[in-house]
């Protein structure tokens, strides 16, 4: 990143290739260079309208800012180099004015978050390179500024995996340096109720807490807490602080398995007390549309209005699935007494209902876009996950809309295709896609357009267990949101954020967010064959970085001087190579990779080394054990067919092999999915993995029986002999257990060398 001092100062419109010297995220509306420079270093005085809370807030949360990214300390004065001011003739609340001169620098705004907004701009100002406490020279320049949407924001998904409250603050923090302003929680759902509500105190006894899913051995110890309201209260306090609304979500009437257990005859459908889930995907248990259940409800958003101020209250309202409703007697004689057909109405009847109940306590309410199958009044507003369409729907129709479509603003997805990605979904999502997006998809008229709020990234949490592996998988990805959601359409260029990301990269290191190098690292993509490799003694390899920031160097050690990647390159087998991407002033843009091309690597298969069988795909990079902590072993899997296959094994290198295998939980509520499950043929008491080469249908060459998961380690090696095998060719694995079983997946397949 270069210095401020490089500003062009004829510069007026900031063409894409100038932006870069302006290390802002999200990029401003409008900047205009002007003549001088300012000097800041440590004792720079900070100062904020008398008597203004909200300016000396902003004064304090600027101070406190640069303390952390640039290791600079700013004091406060009755009369500042820096002022912080109220100023009524900047019209918006968000909106601010940032004018620096030879004499200070002044953030001008009406709102509170204007004032915010300014000057957290002003802290990235004064962050703009790796100097780490040393002073910085800001250019002379006007930043008119305001956001092109109203939400910007994150859905954090708690109910899965609690994440300790402290690890929240973390995140407001990141989010408010970035003018995002709306934190979304998802705190209900099967696997978990993680808010108190005292009037019904078994809702965080009982259903804060669950069982592990097991893999064959016994259960492990309960897992789970919630939040007390004085720490939602607390949290929701320090986030208005730094212009940030929380707002929560209890879902319903489906992912209701957590509340169905602690008050089954109160809420549930058919009287019957499940466990808190520990299965992913949809479960069956729902809320009854019941008076008395929809008085619980009722008593549940009070206490829970007490405690979020947001204008908005989330419900959820996705993937219920209607079985109990249509098997139930009682919600039948209901749906027919209210004249209603379907039970999508019936949904749509109980979310209208809940919207009335929450304007008469002067809230609206939001929902994810299944509660447009119910014919929702247009006063409900609609998050749209599936895709765009409920989205182009929803506002066509007039209800307010927030963009938050899987795959692309689904954090939960993978950043690339290396083997040292966490778990996660396989539909994977990097940067550029992510910056690419925009919240105003085609199909809404010119008219409606006013009803999209803006956009937010979800985080979902089943495959996401540690805070440190959320911030991966947010981090930087959520910079690329608050640009999306705040920059004027025509400001945003991905080569240019890409650049102005670098100094953001080095912000979440100082704050210790653990934010992803994937768009940064070198990925290695070997050409052609392992077998041809291993015959002829050597390899071509070609590397990239999805992002091209930097140069790629590379050699037996990464460094700033070793060779330059230009094109791709020969390799003799037994080598090991390391390599890395650098800027120009000597930093690597991520941690060195490495390519190891030595026979035993290529004889060797990892997960995802492998492939989907020809009739079914990996959807999931799932741990070995629910809420495992360490990112490793992971394992690309299909649910639905638990048969992968290693493409061009090298078997004629090969005179043995051996393959360790891993059994993992089967937890996964498939709801009307589970006939997709596919079963293979079991020959002896709990199945076997059958190796055949030459692809699915080809000669088995290996039949080894499973042992019983009750009482057997869940990972194990089995190993045979290879007879008249030649060349290449596919190596499949097929698991034959019951579907009432664990399932199974390759850790690795080693062949043993011929040499």
């Amino acid at each position: 990143m270069r210095s401020l001092l490089a500003i062009p100062l004829a510069l007026t419109a900031i063409p894409a290739q100038a932006q870069a010297s302006l290390p802002l995220i999200p990029f401003p509306a409008s900047v205009t260079p002007a003549t001088g420079t300012l000097l800041i270093a440590n004792g720079a005085t900070v100062s904020a309208s008398d008597g203004d809370r909200g300016a000396a807030m902003a004064a304090q949360l600027l101070i406190d800012r640069v303390k952390i990214d640039r290791g600079l300390m700013l004091a406060k004065a009755a009369t500042g180099t820096i002022r912080i001011e109220r100023d009524a003739a900047i019209a918006g609340e968000e909106a601010y004015r940032l004018d620096i001169d030879t004499k200070g620098a002044t953030v001008r705004a009406s709102g509170d978050r204007g004032l915010i907004w300014g000057a957290m701009t002003l802290a990235q100002l004064l962050s703009p390179d790796a100097q780490f406490g040393k002073p910085v020279t800001l250019s002379a320049l006007s930043i008119s500024d305001a956001p092109r949407f109203r939400w910007r924001g994150l859905m954090m998904d708690v109910a899965r995996h609690f994440q300790p409250v402290e690890t929240l603050y973390t995140i407001v923090d990141a989010m408010a340096a970035q003018k995002l302003n709306t934190l979304h929680l998802h705190l209900t759902d099967d696997q978990g109720w993680r808010v108190e509500i005292k009037r019904y105190p078994k809702l965080t006894e009982i259903g804060g807490w669950r069982t592990p899913p097991s893999s064959g051995g016994a259960p492990g110890e309960k897992v789970g807490g919630f939040y007390t309201q004085e720490q939602l209260k607390a949290l929701v306090a320090y986030a208005a602080d730094r212009g940030i609304t929380i707002v929560p979500e209890i879902d319903m009437p489906g992912h209701a398995q957590a509340a169905v257990a602690a008050y089954p005859q109160e809420i549930g459908v058919l009287g019957d007390r499940p466990e808190t889930g520990h299965d992913w995907g949809i479960n069956p248990w729902l809320f009854s549309p019941g008076p008395r259940s929809m008085a619980f409800i009722e008593n549940v958003l009070d206490e829970l209005i007490a405690i979020f101020p947001s204008e908005f209250i989330h419900v959820g309202g996705d993937e219920a699935v209607k079985d109990q409703w249509q098997r139930s007697p009682e919600v039948q004689a209901q749906m027919k007494a209210l004249g209603l057909t379907t039970e999508n109405q019936m949904q749509g009847w109980m979310i209208g209902e809940l919207g009335k109940y929450l304007a008469s306590r002067n809230r609206r309410l939001i929902g994810w876009d299944e509660i447009l199958e119910g014919d929702v009044p247009t006063s409900a507003s609609v998050m749209s996950w599936r895709g765009e369409k409920g989205a182009v729907e929803a506002a066509n129709k007039g209800h307010d809309v927030v963009l938050a479509p899987a795959p692309v603003l689904y954090f939960d997805s993978l950043q690339s295709d290396r083997s040292d990605e966490p778990p996660g979904r396989l539909s994977i999502q990097t940067l550029e896609q992510v910056y690419a997006f925009d919240p105003v998809p085609a199909g809404i008229d010119a008219g409606r357009v006013k009803h999209v709020l803006g956009a937010q990234a979800t985080s979902f949490a089943e495959y996401l267990a540690t805070p440190k592996q959320k911030e991966h998988a947010i981090f930087p990805r959520l910079s690329a949101i608050s640009e999306l959601t705040w920059s004027p359409r025509d400001k945003r260029d991905f080569k240019d954020f890409v650049n102005r990301l670098d100094p953001q990269m080095l912000r979440y290191a100082h704050e210790g967010i653990a934010a992803a190098d994937s768009a940064f690292a070198v990925n290695f993509r070997m050409q052609g064959k392992r077998g041809d490799a291993l015959r002829g003694g050597r390899l071509t390899l070609a590397m990239d970085t999805q992002t091209g920031a930097g140069t790629i160097r590379y050699g037996a050690k990464a460094g700033a001087k070793a060779r330059a990647y230009t094109v791709p390159i020969t390799i003799r087998t037994g080598t090991t190579l390391e390599a890395a991407a650098y800027y120009k002033d000597g930093r690597a843009t991520a941690a060195p990779r490495r390519f190891d091309a030595s026979r035993t690597a290529l004889l060797t298969a990892a997960p995802t080394d492998l492939a989907a069988c020809p009739k079914g795909a990996l959807g999931l990079r799932v741990p070995l054990n629910s809420g495992q902590s360490e990112d490793a072993p992971a394992f690309n899997v299909n649910i639905f067919d638990t048969c992968t296959q290693w493409p061009d094994a090298p078997l004629g290198e090969a005179k043995a092999f051996a393959i360790d295998v891993a059994r993992l939980p089967r937890h996964y509520g498939l709801a009307h999915e589970e006939s997709a499950l596919r079963a293979h043929y079991a020959v002896t008491a709990h199945g076997e993995l059958v190796v055949r080469a030459g692809g699915c249908e080809g000669s088995v060459i290996g039949t080894f029986p499973l042992p019983d998961p009750r009482t057997a380690p869940n990972r194990m090696r089995f190993s045979a002999a290879l007879q008249d095998q030649k060349g290449d060719a596919n190596l499949c694995f097929q698991f034959t257990s019951p579907l009432s079983d664990p399932f199974y997946a390759v850790e690795k397949v080693i062949l043993e060398d011929r040499r």
